[in-house]
């Protein structure tokens, strides 16, 4: 008996707990990496060496010096947190309607339009470069932070609706027509009993419209001007 407690105990080490602090380490690992470079000095930052990537020799605080001094950094962090915030609300709002749609109204194509959709996150941004910064260019918006707001829920709104119609396609349909039944209109319905139970989807599809959101760099640098000067909402 005392040998199988033995051998049970190794092998949730060996097939659990070792798989689990291999992943966290390399989970960790990038975050450590950017917190250690950051009280590097500059030649320090730029020594190639695998012990000096991994240790700070000589810790410094001047990159932060030179980020809350030098730079506005609370005006960026604003705006980035701004864009984020519409851009997610407005492409989440837009994602339930269509999602919902497509899982739940019967009209054909349905299922076209949703793989359309799909497809439509699927083409590299990098292809795209050229033809967003025309039309911004043309709308009167290009190199300005209104632009973002225009932009981004081209590539949020296809992914969140992705996720939101096939969440909605494993709701029974059933309690909304019965609500329908009793007198409740499509709408009341969809608020009051497809929305709640929707709620673990709609949450999830937020959290990834708003790390998408928040991560995208390229558009920023193509489509808003001004490194150093804070960005006034135009």
């Amino acid at each position: 008996m005392r040998l199988a407690q033995i051998w049970r105990l190794v092998r949730r080490v060996l097939f659990l707990y070792v798989p689990l602090a291999i992943v966290l380490f390399l989970l960790l690992l990038p975050l450590y990496w950017m917190v250690m470079t950051s009280f590097k000095s500059e030649v320090e930052i730029f020594s190639f060496s695998a012990q000096a990537a991994m240790i700070v020799r000589a810790p410094t605080l001047v990159n932060y010096q030179w980020l809350f001094t030098k730079m506005p950094y609370a005006r960026f962090f604003l705006n980035t947190l701004t864009v984020t915030l519409v851009t997610t609300t407005f492409s989440l709002v837009v994602s339930v309607m269509t999602g919902y749609a497509i899982a739940h109204l019967r009209f054909s194509g349905a299922a076209v339009i949703g793989v359309l959709i799909f497809v439509t996150y699927l083409i590299p941004r990098t292809l795209v470069f050229i033809p967003i910064a025309v039309v911004t260019q043309q709308l009167g918006v290009y190199g300005k932070l209104s632009s973002p707001f225009l932009v981004y829920p081209t590539f949020v709104i296809p992914f969140c609706t992705w996720i939101l119609s096939g969440y909605f396609r494993t709701l029974p349909i059933e309690p909304e027509e019965c609500a329908m039944f009793d007198g409740c209109s499509r709408i009341g319905a969809i608020t009051r009993i497809t929305l709640p139970l929707a709620a673990p989807g709609i949450l999830t599809a937020g959290i990834f419209g708003f790390t998408l959101t928040w991560n995208e760099l390229l558009y920023a640098v193509v489509l808003v001007n001004g490194e150093l000067n804070p960005i006034r909402y135009r």
